[in-house]
């Protein structure tokens, strides 16, 4: 892939990521780190698979969608 447009997914999932720090809602917070998350995910794979930002962002989404799945 173009290495401009693999850039272009690092700057969006760190501009997900601070902008969630803005916010006071919970929920909102979760769904933008969870934007963010998936954004590094795709970032390191079109990187040639940068294990060190796939692996605990990967997760980390899975923690997203946990909580903003179960019922309160």
């Amino acid at each position: 892939m173009n290495p401009l447009i693999t850039d272009f997914f690092g700057y969006g999932a760190s501009f997900f990521i601070v902008l969630g720090f803005a916010l006071k809602d919970l929920k909102k917070i979760r769904i933008l780190n969870l934007i963010g998350c998936f954004l590094f995910v795709l970032y390191g794979i079109f990187n040639n698979y940068l294990w060190p930002v796939i692996i605990p962002n990967g997760i980390l989404c899975f923690i997203q969608l946990y909580h903003l799945m179960k019922k309160n």
